[in-house]
């Protein structure tokens, strides 16, 4: 009998043990219908604010440029960018589309295009449905009563407001001449970071972290090898300690591989996502805004509408402020 009241004793204790190690998502503070997490920091007087600040006409272009052969996740099973023209000018004069004959289609060229993508290329933002935890995602909504066939009825891409806030560029790519293979940024290396720029993080910043991966943006398989990325440990310090609204980074997943724990093979993403309310953006041109020194800036960006989507396309702008 006391064999067995231990043994019960035991496995009580590890589900205690269990139960503070598991991860659940997060209950909004903001509501049981919140779908935008900690954007909702973001208010008109915060706009303003920064707007206020702004002391130059220069304006720095955060985004990658699109293309055939870009980076991607097509390890995943997911598409690679595809580019193709639908209209030319000398194909309309062939083909005659539009019935207005040959005369008028040599005079006026033509030319139309399309494009197929996955939505988690290129400078994009992930929305806080593109990953979950046990089932549900950020704020407790479940697949089985908002996901259609036609996307998520909750936190989809079109929820997504503009975004106008101060930026801060955390610069971890100039403390070092290179980066071991898939490494992982720390707390540390935030700190020396910010020590060395003479900057301070404030409550409601946007933090973007440059790592330099984006010198090999154009070179997919260079790009895709080996990143550098956020450790769990330095996220939470920026969202729990430094108040980060919105985090951001030049490599291709903002996380480094493999994963550092043995249950979540993306844990900085669910922690952002699912249990934080954190969105962030990922693959960021930020070399220009390194090498002017550039550290504290208005912040402004804008994804597309694009309904129920998990992420967003988005061209994020930086303009130096006083």
């Amino acid at each position: 009998m006391k064999t067995k009241k231990n043994f019960f004793q035991v496995l009580a204790f590890q589900f205690l043990i269990w139960g503070a190690q598991a991860q659940e998502v997060g209950q909004s503070p903001w509501g049981p219908e919140d779908e935008i997490g900690s954007l909702n920091m973001m208010t008109d007087s915060s706009r303003i604010q920064i707007l206020s600040q702004i002391g130059s006409g220069q304006v720095y272009d955060l985004s990658v440029d699109y293309f055939v052969g870009m980076p991607s996740f097509h390890s995943l099973g997911d598409p690679s960018y595809q580019y193709w023209l639908t209209h030319t000018p000398h194909g309309t004069v062939v083909d005659n589309p539009n019935g207005m004959g040959e005369a008028m289609n040599e005079k006026v060229s033509y030319t139309g295009d399309a494009v197929s993508m996955y939505t988690h290329m290129g400078t994009h933002i992930d929305a806080l449905n593109h990953f979950g935890l046990n089932g549900l995602i950020w704020n407790g909504f479940s697949p089985e009563e908002h996901l259609g066939d036609k996307g998520w009825k909750k936190t989809g891409a079109e929820k997504i407001p503009p975004i106008i806030a101060r930026g801060l560029l955390l610069d971890v790519r100039a403390l070092v001449d290179s980066f071991p293979p898939n490494y992982r940024i720390t707390i540390q290396d935030l700190k020396a970071c910010l020590k060395r720029q003479k900057t301070e993080i404030q409550k409601g910043d946007v933090i973007l972290i440059r790592t330099g991966q984006a010198k090999h943006y154009e070179d997919a398989a260079h790009y895709l090898h080996q990143y550098p990325g956020i450790s769990l440990a330095a996220a939470q310090w920026l969202v729990e300690e430094k108040g980060a609204m919105l985090l951001g980074a030049d490599n291709l997943s903002f996380e480094a591989f493999p994963p550092e724990k043995e249950d979540n093979w993306v844990p900085v993403h669910t922690y952002l996502l699912a249990e934080r309310g954190v969105m962030f953006l990922e693959q960021m041109m930020l070399e220009d805004l390194a090498k002017d020194k550039v550290y504290e800036f208005a912040f402004i960006a804008a994804s597309l509408k694009l309904r129920g989507a998990s992420g967003s396309p988005m061209r994020p702008i930086a303009i130096p402020i006083n």
